[in-house]
């Protein structure tokens, strides 16, 4: 490749509007295109751009369309496409083969649609309720547990032929501040990061991940006032103490944490210098590209650096090429059973009986947002549950919920911690707002189904962790575990 070539080749870019970015594509060489949710009308429409974009300039190896597909809060692909819980519902379920179920699923439905990367798992470990960020994007606080699930969702992603990109090194979960408004500093020293936050991505890089992200951190035990993904200082731990030999790939750099102190074209080279294989969604693409050519040329940045990046990021998908065809589009869609035993399994009883039936034969609906309340609704009516004013009220809570307001059931539909502030005598995390979440939490209150998730964070205020597995066709237990 030529250094233009090169340059084009280790950028994702962003794009706007609804058309494929054939034209970018082509006049920068681009190594790929990220579609966000304002790029997307349908499925139909999204797999005539991903196969635009892939046949933009005729290149014998795929170009990296890639998607934030975590499942719950961060899903830019929608209906009709199958809704998958949090990451969180898997550390509640502690089931790894469903972990890879659910991975393989999803990855065959975004193959279908033409997508070749995903930006998942999410390897941090959420520090509770200060965790701003990441929340129930992460499986756990237990980096043991989210280790287990990144390992699982990987060789599911695997199976799929998509190539996953776990995320965001060196952790995102344990800093109070957001990296979309700000650069968020990490203040815990090496010793407890290795022993911490680092282990979920060890344990990816141990069993082969093809990529790793890193966020925008600043990282003072290693690099202080740099953002991770601009230090090669932090990218050679990733390198070096972790062992990863994969691609690199930077956090979005339209960020805050990235564009208040540096501008396109330099945050690029940056993180070149540093040792990353792909510059995500500069602020300025065209800026970017500019910059890189002339670093190259002034002798800033060496021309095998660059080469390098490019040949990581060709070899990562002539390695996804090699995987098959990707699955037919009736796949799109097809797994609302296996959402439904993700939420199942996931359910957690955080105080209150083991056992239900916890509502009568009517219910009233309230709180939380009115797509929660009519998914809720949609779900209890066609399980045989009347909906009315004075029936048990089940009442929905919003990770930014305060907790308070009478039930007889509150149901946390995103991060737990809000059941700490609830008075209610049955308080339950459900971890997702999809329609098959609804389902599974309908058959639990009627007592149809029994609820065995273990809480994957702390809570306080609540008596138990959730409440035993059993096996299947025997009678579920109704006095619950110890309090935590």
């Amino acid at each position: 490749m030529t250094v233009e070539e090169l340059a084009g080749q280790v950028i994702m870019a962003g794009y706007a509007g609804l058309d494929a970015p054939v034209d970018l594509v082509t006049e920068l060489n681009l190594g790929g295109v990220i579609v966000m949710g304002d790029n997307i009308d349908d499925p139909d429409q999204l797999r005539d751009v991903t196969q635009e974009v892939q046949e933009a300039d005729g290149r014998p190896y795929p170009v990296m369309v890639g998607v934030d597909q975590e499942g719950g809060t961060v899903a830019r692909v929608r209906s009709p496409a199958t809704e998958f819980p949090t990451y969180m519902a898997l550390g509640a379920a502690r089931d790894a083969e469903l972990a890879t179920d659910v991975a393989r699923a999803s990855g065959e439905e975004l193959r279908a649609m033409g997508f070749t990367m995903v930006f998942a798992p999410v390897a941090d470990v959420t520090s509770g309720p200060d965790d701003p960020t990441i929340g129930s994007r992460s499986a756990s606080s237990d980096p043991g547990v989210v280790g287990e699930m990144v390992t699982a969702s990987l060789r599911g992603y695997a199976d799929a032929g998509i190539v996953a990109v776990a995320k965001h090194f060196p952790g995102h979960g344990s800093v109070p501040a957001d990296s979309h408004e700000e650069l968020p500093v990490q203040e815990a020293p090496l010793a407890r990061l290795r022993e911490h936050d680092f282990v979920p991505f060890q344990a990816a890089v141990d069993d082969g991940a093809p990529a790793v992200m890193v966020g925008h951190i600043d990282v003072q035990a290693v690099d202080p006032g740099v953002p991770s993904s601009l230090s090669a200082d932090v990218v050679d731990l990733l390198r070096s103490d972790l062992g990863f030999d994969g691609l690199v790939v930077t956090d979005a750099q339209d960020m805050a944490a990235i564009t208040e102190e540096y501008g396109a074209g330099d945050a690029a080279v940056r993180a070149l210098e540093a040792g990353a294989d792909l510059v995500l969604m500069p602020a300025d693409v065209r800026a970017a590209h500019a910059a890189i050519v002339d670093a190259v040329d002034d002798g800033r940045l060496a021309e095998r650096v660059v080469e390098r990046a490019a040949t990581r990021g060709v070899a990562t998908m002539l390695h996804q090429q090699a995987g098959g065809d990707a699955p037919g589009e009736d796949s799109i869609g097809a797994h609302e059973q296996l959402s439904y035993r993700a939420s199942l399994e996931a359910i957690t009883v955080a105080t209150g009986r083991c056992d239900g039936p916890y509502v009568g034969d009517s219910i009233r609906v309230v709180g939380a947002e009115e797509q929660d309340r009519a998914r809720l609704t949609e779900a209890a009516q066609a399980a045989g549950l009347t909906v009315s004013d004075d029936g048990d009220v089940v009442r929905l809570l919003g990770a930014g919920a305060d907790g308070s307001g009478a039930g007889d059931v509150v149901v946390a539909l995103d991060t737990p911690y809000v059941l700490g502030r609830s008075d209610a005598s049955t308080k339950i995390a459900l971890y997702g707002r999809t329609p098959a979440a609804f389902r599974a939490l309908v058959d639990v209150l009627r007592g149809a189904e029994t609820a065995h998730g273990r809480l994957p964070t702390d809570v306080d205020g609540v008596d138990q962790l959730g409440c035993p597995s059993a096996p299947r066709g025997t009678e579920t237990p109704s006095a619950p575990p110890d309090a935590p």
